[in-house]
């Protein structure tokens, strides 16, 4: 899990748009989606990491935001998260495009590596990026490395797993595993 985490401060840190909330400190949004549809168990405690660790000041807690409504494009970093299938609405598969074409970053990830979420996700994020879909983030690319030298992505099983990611002009923005990146030590009530 110690591994997740310092893969999530590099996301963080990796952000170069990085627009602020009050005080200049960065925000990160957890996406309400699919009309309800939101993160339930995925921790923020990183967002104090990534403060202690880095020169970025965090906001201590996610805020909620809807995919579909343009505070959206108030937020630097959002994560998505979840179970079970689902479908976007025409409308915020519009807003996460323009969210992502224009500087946003998404970290997504299933809510206890839920197959039917990450299939679902998959699903839609090709309908947004057609042939520039999901493609594997090789592990020399500086996100491995900008705070923490990640060799290996271990997974609660104890096998290893990798991110895919888009890439939009040259920035990385989506990064997605199947597998769940959940902190879940830091979080109550979760699956897993």
């Amino acid at each position: 899990m110690m591994k997740t985490l310092k893969l999530i401060l590099t996301l963080l840190a990796c952000t170069a748009a990085l627009v602020t909330a009050k005080e200049g400190a960065v925000q990160c949004g957890n996406l309400i989606y699919a009309g309800t549809k939101t993160s339930e168990c995925f921790s923020d405690e990183f967002l104090t990491t990534v403060q202690q660790k880095t020169s970025i000041s965090t906001e201590r807690r996610f805020k909620a935001v809807k995919m579909a409504a343009d505070e959206l494009f108030k937020f630097p970093f959002v994560i998505m998260t979840g179970e079970g299938d689902f479908t976007l609405t025409s409308k915020e598969r519009k807003n996460l495009k323009k969210y992502l074409e224009n500087g946003g970053f998404l970290l997504a990830s299933p809510s206890c590596s839920d197959e039917d979420w990450a299939k679902a996700f998959e699903r839609e994020i090709k309908r947004i990026f057609k042939k520039d879909a999901l493609k594997d983030i090789k592990q020399d690319h500086g996100l491995f490395k900008t705070i923490f030298n990640v060799k290996e992505l271990q997974c609660k099983s104890g096998r290893t797993t990798k991110l895919q990611g888009i890439t939009v002009n040259g920035k990385l923005v989506v990064c997605y595993t199947p597998d769940g990146l959940n902190d879940t030590t830091h979080t109550e009530g979760c699956c897993c």
